[in-house]
Order: structure tokens, then C-alpha cells, then sequence
């Protein structure tokens, strides 16, 4: 059985990945583009990958797959149909961020509702000094509690972030579908979803439905002018209709730890932010707390084993 792990450096080097049960054959590698995917899938059974992209063309190069184990939970970077018409078992991995990816989230909330960055900065410029007195009113300063706090994304993430949410104090919407206004009454149409939330947070996948979901027109119904914190993928926001609103003040803040592509370039729209002391731009790292890596690793292999006793899991390739 030759197994391909096709980017390694991915998960922590901290991260212990433990070694399969059944006599295989596994060739790891630290990084892998798109060109060379080919080349190194050719003659794979099972392969292994979080975010290196396997369109059509090449899993059709690669005639021994059998099944492909994803080291994460989205799967926009694998085409599923092309697995499924291939009898291809795609896992991906379920469940392992519902504690680190909240609290990333609120750690943005937290820094950006009460400036902490922006005071951090100012008192290494030297402004306390220059103050002349115990402390300055630079920069705005809000509580959580009474807020209301709007979810895009009802699954196990939105689900924490509004549990966490509500030990705040904050007040809970969760958004309906764009366009959709029959979602029964746990959901808030999405244009008053974005008119009375003071923050609003996503976590929902990234498909053709989604993307762009935010973008200048929501930007306008913001009547709060909120927070707006991206955890989850960076295409379901418009990124330059993201610098408008927040070069206009429609939005109160933002704290983004994805972006499209990743890495950005050094021209990226969300680059262009990072001078704006109500904006804060973390490297897609709100899933990677120690304990979050090593379940997913854990859970990765579980997925391979499960795969090989004819039982897989987590499976996620349409019914073809």
C-alpha cells in the first residue's frame, strides 16, 4: 500500500503522527505545489493532504487512489466530484476545533472591542508618557455584555462561539441563508442579521453558495457598524469592498485570520489594513493550539486505519 503525505510542514513539527498498523510503504513530503502533485500522487493508494489542491486532472493521473485522508475539515481544495465518479473515499477530520477556534475568535473580539492592540502600540510610542497622567481616552473602549453578538454558520463552531457568547452576557443571532427568509424562527433574516449585530462572526464553509456571501452591499446595511471577525475561509468576504468599509468607517473593526490566497502577497487588500489600529490580521493559525493539532492527527490516521479495514468514516465524496 504506498501512502503520500503531501505536506507535512503543515501540521506542527510538535505534532506526533503516529505510524500506521498495515505493511504500507509512506513517502512524506514538506511541501508540495500544484505542479509537482502529479508527479508525487502517480502511484498512490492513499494520500494524505491538508491544503495542496487535487483538481480533476490530477487525480485522473493517479489510477491506484483509492482514498484521500484530508488533515483538515474543509474540503474546497479537493474536487469531489471527480471522487466520487472514481469510487475515491475522501475523510476529512470533524470536531477537532470547537475549543481553539472559538477562543481565537473571542480573542479577537476581545482585542479589537477594547483596543488592546492599538493601546499596546501607543504606550511603546510613548504616549502614556506624553498623557502626563494615569491614563488616556485614545482609543474606544466597549463591553461584551449586552451586545449582540451575529453567527454566520450554525454547526459545531457557531454553535461554541454563541455558548461562549452567552456567558458574557451577549445577546445570540444566528443568520439566515442569504435570500432565504423561511428558516424558522432560531434564524434572523440575513438583512436585519447584519442591521442590529455589533459583531459579527463566520463560520460557515466556503462554496459556491458562500462565497463573496459579504461584500459591499452588506457593508451598507451594517447600520451598527460592527465588528466583523473571519476565522473560517478568506473568499466569503469581499476583500476590497472590505478595505472600503473599513477605510469609511462602516465597519467599527476587523479581525481576519484568513485571507485568498494564503499567504497573501505584500499587496494583498488586507495588507493594505494593517496600519489601522482597529484592524488585526493573524496567519490562519485560530485552529492551531497544541491540543487542536495533535487531535487532528490523531484523528487523521484514525481516518487512514478505518479506511483500510473496509469501515472509512468521516467521509465526505458525493454519492456518485
Amino acid at each position: 500500500m504506498q501512502v503520500v503525505f503531501l505536506d507535512r510542514e503543515t501540521i506542527s513539527p510538535q505534532t506526533t503522527l503516529r505510524s500506521l498498523s498495515f505493511a504500507h510503504e509512506l513517502k512524506v513530503y514538506g511541501r508540495t505545489s500544484r505542479d509537482q502533485a502529479v508527479e508525487r500522487i502517480a502511484d498512490a493508494d492513499i494520500v494524505i493532504v491538508n491544503k495542496v489542491k487535487l483538481d480533476r486532472a490530477t487525480i485522473e493521473a493517479a489510477p491506484r487512489l483509492k482514498m484521500i485522508a484530508l488533515a483538515a475539515t474543509g474540503t474546497d481544495n479537493i474536487d469531489l466530484k471527480a471522487c466520487a465518479e472514481r469510487n475515491i473515499v475522501v475523510s476529512n477530520i470533524r470536531g477537532y476545533a470547537t475549543r481553539t477556534v472559538p477562543e481565537h475568535t473571542f480573542a479577537l473580539i476581545f482585542a479589537l472591542r477594547r483596543s488592546i492592540v492599538a493601546y499596546s502600540e501607543s504606550v511603546k510610542a510613548g504616549r502614556w508618557q506624553e498623557a502626563q497622567q494615569f491614563c488616556y481616552f485614545d482609543y474606544p473602549i466597549k463591553d461584551l455584555a449586552g451586545s449582540t453578538l451575529g453567527i454566520i454558520g450554525e454547526g459545531a463552531l457557531g454553535q461554541a462561539v454563541a455558548g461562549i457568547g452567552r456567558a458574557l452576557g451577549m445577546r445570540i443571532l444566528f443568520a439566515a441563508r442569504k435570500g432565504r427568509n423561511e428558516q424558522g424562527s432560531l434564524y434572523t433574516p440575513f438583512d436585519k442579521f447584519l442591521e442590529e449585530s455589533d459583531i459579527i462572526t463566520l463560520h460557515c464553509p466556503l462554496t459556491e453558495q458562500t462565497r463573496g456571501l459579504i461584500g459591499a452591499t452588506e457593508f451598507a446595511r451594517m447600520k451598527r457598524k460592527p465588528l466583523l471577525v473571519n476565522t473560517a475561509r478568506g473568499g466569503l468576504v469581499d476583500e476590497m469592498a472590505l478595505v472600503d468599509a473599513m477605510r469609511s468607517g462602516q465597519l467599527g473593526g476587523a479581525g481576519f485570520d484568513v485571507t485568498a490566497p494564503e499567504p497573501p502577497e505584500s499587496n494583498h487588500p488586507l495588507m493594505q489594513l494593517l496600519d489601522m489600529p482597529n484592524f488585526i490580521l493573524t496567519p490562519h493559525v485560530a485552529w492551531a493550539s497544541q491540543e487542536a493539532i495533535q487531535f487532528l492527527a490523531d484523528q487523521l490516521i484514525d481516518n487512514v486505519e478505518a479506511f483500510h479495514r473496509g469501515q472509512p468514516h468521516n467521509v465526505v465524496t458525493p454519492r456518485h
